[in-house]
């Protein structure tokens, strides 16, 4: 095995360290056999804005909770995720979601949404349920039930498109916050990145419940559920590719 330690190779995209075992994985990499667990409720708009970085706007009151269950990644392997989000606007420049809240069971995809995406991830114990007929999604973190949701097992045939109607999800909106080693501002960006090869087999849609409870460390509280909507839960595959820079603070600031 030949290390990439010479200046060529750490000057690279895609570059990832221990040298010898690298933690991140190098863009494209293949999401397979997932199965989605998707809470829909309405919060309050307020709400939303004071988790929302300037200059982002929300674009309406509802809030997608996805429960992945990945059962086959490229490079991380099995793992479970949640991903708390709700539409939101660069305005003039880029339409898509912003997801204030994401836990996962993995270290590698921990890593890699926030060095690479500048996603806010910490680790958690999702996961996804079939109880009779029943569907139940759970997010625990330092042993308490954050989020829990529930929904008919397939019941309503439905499809995808149904979903993203209530706002552009596949295009997720990231605030990336990195440091220099001197404290001083090294990356302060507002980040997209969209699926690719999207694949959906199959898509459900029923009532569904969302229990939300709080956590310090875990604060999805703070967008409190109004009004229960539709859950879905659906199948599918995707790629995870390149996403780009829609703002730049420090250059504005230049």
């Amino acid at each position: 095995m030949t290390w990439k330690n010479k200046r060529s190779d750490i000057v690279k995209g895609g570059f990832s360290t221990p040298l010898d075992a690298p933690m991140i994985p190098s863009f494209p990499f293949t999401f397979r056999d997932i199965k989605i667990f998707t809470l829909v409720y309405r919060t309050d708009v307020e709400a939303m804005r004071a988790l929302l970085p300037e200059p982002l706007v929300p674009t309406g009151d509802e809030v997608m909770i996805h429960f992945y269950q990945m059962n086959d990644t490229s490079w991380v392997g099995p793992y479970n995720e949640v991903n708390v989000m709700f539409g939101a606007e660069l305005p003039g420049k880029a339409v898509g979601s912003y997801s204030p809240y994401l836990f996962l069971s993995s270290d590698v995809g921990v890593t890699h949404g926030r060095e690479i995406h500048g996603q806010p991830k910490k680790l958690g114990n999702p996961k996804i349920d079939f109880r009779g007929d029943l569907i139940v999604g759970n997010l625990e973190r330092n042993g308490i039930d954050v989020v829990t949701g529930t929904m008919p097992y397939k019941q309503q045939e439905a499809d995808i498109s149904e979903l993203s109607d209530v706002f552009p999800f596949a295009t997720n909106i990231n605030l990336k916050a990195v440091d220099h080693i001197d404290g001083s501002p090294a990356i302060r960006q507002l980040t997209s990145r969209s699926l690719s090869d999207v694949k959906v087999t199959e898509c459900w849609r029923s009532p569904c419940t969302t229990e939300l409870r709080a956590n310090a460390q875990a604060p999805v509280h703070r967008l409190p559920v109004r009004e229960m909507l539709d859950g879905f839960f659906w199948a599918a595959e995707f790629t995870l590719v390149p996403g780009e820079v829609l703002l730049d603070y420090l250059k504005e600031e230049e």
